[in-house]
Order: C-alpha cells, then structure tokens, then sequence
C-alpha cells in the first residue's frame, strides 16, 4: 500500500492530541445541533404553523422532494461543525483538509467521471433482474426541473460527511497515530455507526452498517492514496446520486428518484438480497478510481 501521498493533508495537522480531537468532534455535534435548531426556527418563522410541522415531518420520512431537500441540506451543517473545529480546536486552514485544491477537482471530476461510467456500463449490461418492477417515481420533466437542486444538495450532503469523517477526523487521527489500522478503522466504523436504523431497516440495521463501514474503508483508502478529498468525495456522490436521485427503495429517502424499487427498506428478504450486489459495487468503484487515478 502507498500513502505517501497522504502526507499532503496529515503535514498540515495542528494540535493532534487524542483529547482535542475528541474535543473537536464534540464541537462539531453542538455546532450540528445549533445551525439546524437555528434553521428550524427560521423556518417556523416564515411558514405557516401548518406548514412547519408538514416540513418536519416531510424531512422525518423523505419521502417528498421538499422533505429530501431540506433533510440533504441540513447535513451540510456537519461541514461547518468540521470547519469550525479545525479553526478553534487545531488551529489549522479548512483547506488543508480537502488537499490542494487544483489536484482535489482533477481528481474529483476524474474519479467521479469513471466511476459513472462504470454504474453506466454495469446498469446496460444482461441481466436487469429489477429492471421490469421499476416504479415511476415522478414525472421526467419535474424530476429534471429538481435535478440542479437534488445535485447541489447531494453536493453538500456528501462533501459534509466526507469533510467530517475523511478531512478531519483522519487526517487528525493520522497525524496523531500513524498506523493504518488506526485511522482506516475508527473513521469508518463511526460512519458506520451514523448508519445504523433499526428502526428503518428491521434485522438487517447491522449489515447496512458493515456496508456503510466498508464503504468508509473504500473512502479513507483513496483518501490517503490520492492526497486528497476529490476521490472520496466524487465515490459517495456519484453512489447517492444512483441511489437517491435514480433509483431509490420506497418509503424513507426516496422524494426525489425517479424511479422506486418495487421494495422498501423494510422489506428485509429484499434488501438482505441486494446488498452483496451494493457490496460487489462498492469494491468495483474502489478499484475503478485506483485505475484511473493509478493510485
């Protein structure tokens, strides 16, 4: 493994002591729980009393295109928590998190471009076992009227996460513990563990965090192999537009896709059969943006 490369965003680390980061991460979930309190009452400000509480509960379920919307932005408040932190707690630049940012949008349009290709190549190919339960979800023209805004949204969503869990929390790690081991691991099991719904998933609430798990080991590697936050970043967004913005199970988070699964995320013999699939496509985009990257 080479992750030399990885000393372009673990160099710039400041103030690595295990107590400050966690520290910063406290600081990261009370500036979350502030920005989206913050919003809330904005909200409740300017929308009728009926139409707040249509709003909360829209964003509970996700499953209209307001609701979606409003929940895909109200993630981007972990981003400011991580900017937030860095500056106060570690004293360090937001850049210095992404990685150079020329070489961060080469790589992020490069990784993001192959690996769309590759969802493209693999969603032509014989067989379509799903292909002909497909639901339509909304009508073309409404779904490319919310398209700009579903993609900034996912932008936002996914840049957020990846700052939080790849930009600082490894990089941070990194510097402090050196060992692969380290900051692979604890990265991606707490991305694992903001994965974990029970209460959406049933019995298989486990197995969708390894998957989330193993898709935080798949980030944190090209992470550190590329020196940058463009691959990661272009990964998680290029998997959420398939699954969020394309084709999207029934019911929770499915209020912007133009096409629903003839299942939900409930429906647990269903999703238990798809998710070797999803597992499968996960290590074939990893190893997709190592050959276009040649990392």
């Amino acid at each position: 493994m080479s992750y030399r490369a990885f000393t372009l965003l673990t160099r710039p680390a400041r103030r690595t002591e295990l107590w400050r980061l966690a520290l910063g991460l406290g600081l990261v979930l009370l500036v979350m729980f502030g920005l989206q309190q913050g919003l809330l009452a904005l909200a409740a400000m300017a929308l009728p009393r009926e139409g707040y509480w249509a709003l909360i509960e829209q964003m509970r379920e996700g499953e209209t295109p307001a609701g979606l919307l409003a929940l895909l932005l109200s993630v981007g408040t972990m981003g400011v928590g991580a900017v937030v932190a860095t500056h106060l707690v570690h004293r360090r630049a937001t850049v210095s998190l992404i990685g150079p940012l020329p070489l961060a949008l080469r790589q992020f349009l490069r990784s993001g471009i192959a690996v769309a290709l590759l969802y493209i190549a693999v969603a032509l190919l014989p067989p379509w076992p799903l292909a002909g339960g497909l639901i339509p979800a909304m009508p073309l023209g409404r779904w490319l009227a919310l398209l700009p805004l579903t993609l900034v949204a996912l932008l936002i969503q996914t840049g957020s996460e990846e700052l939080l869990f790849r930009g600082y929390l490894q990089s941070q790690l990194a510097a402090r513990l050196p060992h692969p081991g380290v900051w692979l691991i604890a990265p991606s099991a707490l991305f694992a563990l903001g994965h974990w719904a029970p209460g959406t998933y049933g019995g298989n609430a486990g197995l969708v965090a390894l998957w989330a798990f193993g898709f935080g080991i798949a980030a944190a590697d090209l992470t550190a192999r590329a020196g940058t936050l463009g691959p990661a970043i272009a990964l998680h967004l290029v998997n959420n537009i398939s699954a969020i913005a394309l084709v999207s199970p029934q019911g929770a988070m499915s209020g912007l896709a133009l096409y629903l699964l003839p299942f939900g995320a409930g429906d647990e013999a269903a999703v238990l059969a798809i998710l070797p699939l999803d597992l499968a496509a996960i290590f074939l985009s990893w190893l997709t943006v190592r050959i276009a990257l040649r990392v």
